[in-house]
């Protein structure tokens, strides 16, 4: 069956390859195609699980805003792993689910082999914070009012996102297609419940001394509220090793594939099938 039940939802997902398992969250503007240059790769190596997020059709769009929240964003990453018979994996999430893998890794220490913690940290900053809480709510009233091709414009070309487009035309409008498909009020919900409510990297800083498994951090070098957030991260996590990409912005594994894969690998081959660092 491709779809996981969590809590009532029905949660797309897919399963490509043996070996141990990894599973890929996406970020706010993607879904779990975004990930299909690390499933062709790691597939030949390892069981690559991916899924929607919900409201992110075919997942589920509730309409109630408090069915979305961070830790409910981490229940259906254990909602999944258990429809895929899954006890431990490799954590691997990009942005809103760099924010998602590092908190299921908080809560969840007996399901993990690893965390690979990507883009993650914007709306860290206590003296950006409240740009990004205004900008997050004025961008759900355009979703609401425009749909999703009109946000995308704005969005997907801001200075976060702009080396993906000098570096690949055809991926760049590729993604923007996939973001004008995604359900305005699914995003437009998500933002409410997720963003605007969940901690700041910052305040994460007392559950992240207790993770005991290895972590990889990345982020680009021209992503810059994720900056000081990776760098926080790498200093408040016992087993933490940092990787910046050169030249990159945001959507570090669409922007530089082939990097992100061989770093990914990289990490992955030295760590245990108990989870910990060889």
């Amino acid at each position: 069956m491709p779809f996981a039940l969590s809590n009532g939802i029905n949660l797309y997902t897919e399963a490509t390859g043996t070996g141990e398992p990894i599973i890929f969250i996406h970020e706010f503007a993607g879904d779990h195609r975004d990930w299909e240059f690390q499933v062709r790769r790691l597939s030949r190596s390892h069981r690559c699980i991916t899924f929607n997020a919900r409201g992110y059709p075919p997942s589920d769009v509730p309409e109630d805003v408090e069915q979305y929240s961070q830790q409910i964003a981490v229940e259906d990453i254990a909602a999944v792993l258990r429809h895929h018979g899954v006890e431990r994996a490799h954590v691997v999430g990009l942005s809103m689910g760099g924010y998602a893998a590092l908190n299921f890794g908080i809560s969840h220490p007996e399901m993990l082999l690893s965390i690979a913690i990507c883009g993650a940290g914007h709306g860290s900053d206590p003296a950006r914070r409240p740009q990004f809480l205004d900008d997050s709510k004025a961008m759900v009233t355009k979703m609401m009012s425009q749909g999703m091709e009109a946000v995308g414009k704005t969005y997907l070309s801001g200075p976060t996102r702009r080396r993906f487009a000098e570096k690949d035309v055809r991926g760049a409008a590729e993604f923007a297609e996939r973001f004008a498909s995604h359900s305005a009020l699914g995003a437009a919900l998500t933002t409410r419940g997720c963003q605007l409510r969940r901690k700041t990297i910052y305040d994460l800083a007392a559950g992240m001394v207790d993770i005991k498994v290895p972590v990889l951090i990345v982020a680009g070098d021209d992503d810059d509220p994720c900056l000081d957030p990776a760098l926080f991260m790498k200093r408040n996590i016992p087993d933490a090793r940092l990787a910046i990409f050169p030249r990159t912005t945001h959507s570090v594994n669409l922007e530089e594939p082939d990097l992100f894969n061989r770093v990914l690998l990289d990490f992955l081959g030295a760590i245990g099938s108990n989870g910990e660092a060889r």
